[in-house]
């Protein structure tokens, strides 16, 4: 009896299902806008943001300056979002916020707009326009809504944005004095300490400065030497005094004898 009711159960399931495939087909043939408006809330109140969104691109026009407009446009895009087509969700949700500034829907779709942008930046090795670009709409957003309940949440991510921009720049720095660019090493990290002061990786910066200038001054002619040696021991200083315990204690203990050894042979 039971393994019947299951037969039974299993297939009002199917056919419900191919009941709403068959509409979902219908819909995107359909000249009824209507109906293919219906099926698109449908199949996205189901969860189905892709097929939602390849019928309300189909009837996106039809709605243009009509009062259901704004719902289409915001569904338009959030299913976008939730379907991780963020390329697709930050420009219609900006599409939004431009077409219908005085919504009660237009700060949230800013914030979506930004935070689409934010998931659009990529691994900080590679280009990072998208995190410049990111950076930039959740800085607009936080200026034009000061007090919107999203206000913590767009400071996390341009943290976060701004942390990867300043990492890029200092595996650059890193990369300068790993081929024995040290001058070009040495620039870099004084750039990324004047640019980011409060950075994160402040005190990488400073021990990438204080092993380039080393490194710089045993590499150097002769007559070179012991004035750098005495900037490498003024970039120690600078490390330990804003850093006394800091990570790098055995290699910075290294350098810093070596450079009183040869100091006092200079002396």
């Amino acid at each position: 009896m039971f393994k019947n009711m299951r037969i039974v159960v299993i297939c009002v399931l199917a056919v419900i299902s191919l009941a709403s495939c068959s509409d979902y087909q219908k819909a995107l043939k359909s000249e009824d806008i209507k109906f293919k408006y219906e099926q698109a809330e449908k199949q996205y109140n189901k969860g189905k943001y892709a097929k939602a969104n390849r019928i309300f691109e189909q009837i996106l026009p039809r709605y243009a300056g009509k009062p259901q407009g704004e719902r289409v446009v915001y569904l338009y895009a959030d299913a976008a979002y939730k379907d991780k087509d963020y390329y697709l969700s930050a420009y219609q949700f900006e599409r939004f916020t431009a077409s219908y500034p005085k919504s009660e829907k237009a700060e949230e779709a800013a914030f979506l707009s930004a935070k689409s942008t934010y998931f659009l930046s990529p691994r900080y090795s590679i280009d990072q326009t998208e995190t410049y670009e990111g950076i930039n709409k959740l800085q607009t957003f936080i200026n034009r809504y000061p007090d919107s309940e999203y206000m913590e949440e767009a400071n996390k991510m341009i943290q976060e944005l701004t942390a990867k921009l300043e990492k890029k720049d200092l595996e650059i720095a890193k990369q300068y004095s790993k081929t024995r660019h040290y001058k070009s090493c040495i620039k870099a990290i004084d750039n990324f300490l004047l640019e980011y002061p409060g950075s994160v990786y402040r005190e990488d910066a400073l021990y990438v400065k204080l092993d380039a200038i080393y490194k710089l001054a045993i590499n150097s002619y002769e007559y070179l030497v012991k004035d750098r040696l005495a900037e490498t021991k003024e970039a120690y200083n600078t490390l330990i005094k804003s850093y006394p315990e800091t990570k790098y204690s055995d290699e910075v203990k290294d350098i810093i004898d070596d450079v009183t050894k040869e100091l006092e042979k200079r002396s």
